[in-house]
C-alpha cells in the first residue's frame, strides 16, 4: 500500500498537476468571480470574458453568460480554456454560476484534463465585508477527482480561503487544499494590482506563491506572475 500511495504521488506531481491538484477550482473562472460588480447600482456580475497570460507560458481564457435574474439574483453559464506552454489543451471547464446581490456567490462546473482524466467541483464564497475601501470573502469548495488513470483511484480534494480587495486596486489572496487519499496538502498566497480600469475594461498584474507537502514529496514555495485582461458587456 505504501509503494502503491508513493507511485501515485509521483505521478500527478507529473500529470498536468497544475490543473489536477490545484490551490483553487476553476482557475481562470474564480480569479474573476471573487470581484463584485464595480460600475453599476447592483453588484451582481453582467456577461464577461478574460484572457490570462502567465509566467510560466501557460494562458487561458474564459466567458461567463447570464441565463436568468433579476437585479438582486443572477444565474450564468460558465466556460474556459487553459492552454499549457506548448499552446496545447491543458483543461477545459463547463458549468454554472449563481451570485447574489450582496456579494455572495456558488458554481458547479466539470473539468476535462487531458491525460489525466475529469473533476467535478462545487465551490462557494459568502462576502463578509464591504464598503467603499474594503471588500473581504470566505470561500471554499470540495472536487471529486475522476482519473483515467490506470492504478489511480477516484479521489476527493477540499480547499478554503480568504480574498481582500482594498478600494478596488490591491489585493490580496490565501488559500489551503488537502487530498486525503494521498494525505497531500497545497497552499497557495496570491497579491493583485489593478493596473488600468474603465466600466467595460480591467487590466490586472498577479503575482503569487504556491507550495505541496505530501509523505513523500515536498516543494519549495514556487512564485509565479500573470497579466490579466477582463472585458464586460
Amino acid at each position: 500500500m505504501f509503494a502503491k500511495l508513493f507511485l501515485v504521488s509521483v505521478l500527478l506531481v507529473g500529470v498536468n498537476s497544475r490543473y489536477v491538484l490545484v490551490e483553487e477550482p476553476g482557475y481562470y473562472i474564480e480569479q474573476y468571480e471573487d470581484q463584485p460588480e464595480q460600475w453599476a447600482n447592483s453588484r451582481v456580475r453582467r456577461q464577461a470574458g478574460a484572457l490570462t497570460v502567465n509566467s510560466d507560458g501557460t494562458s487561458g481564457a474564459m466567458v461567463k453568460v447570464p441565463i436568468t435574474g433579476n437585479e438582486n439574483h443572477r444565474l450564468s453559464a460558465l466556460g474556459s480554456v487553459d492552454l499549457t506552454n506548448q499552446m496545447k489543451l491543458g483543461a477545459a471547464t463547463a458549468g454554472l454560476a449563481y451570485d447574489n446581490v450582496n456579494g455572495h456567490g456558488a458554481t458547479l462546473t466539470k473539468t476535462h484534463i487531458p491525460g489525466f482524466g475529469d473533476k467535478m467541483t462545487a465551490a462557494g464564497k459568502v462576502n463578509l465585508f464591504h464598503n467603499d475601501n474594503h471588500d473581504f470573502s470566505a470561500k471554499a469548495f470540495a472536487t471529486k477527482n475522476l482519473p483515467n488513470i490506470p492504478q489511480v483511484p477516484n479521489f476527493n480534494t477540499v480547499g478554503a480561503g480568504v480574498d481582500y480587495m482594498f478600494k478596488d486596486k490591491i489585493g490580496a489572496s490565501a488559500t489551503a487544499a488537502h487530498t486525503d487519499v494521498f494525505n497531500r496538502n497545497d497552499y497557495s498566497l496570491g497579491g493583485k494590482l489593478n493596473l488600468f480600469k474603465t466600466p467595460t475594461t480591467s487590466l490586472d498584474f498577479n503575482a503569487g506563491w504556491k507550495k505541496f507537502d505530501t509523505p513523500f514529496i515536498k516543494s519549495s514555495w514556487e512564485p509565479s506572475t500573470s497579466f490579466s485582461f477582463s472585458k464586460y458587456f
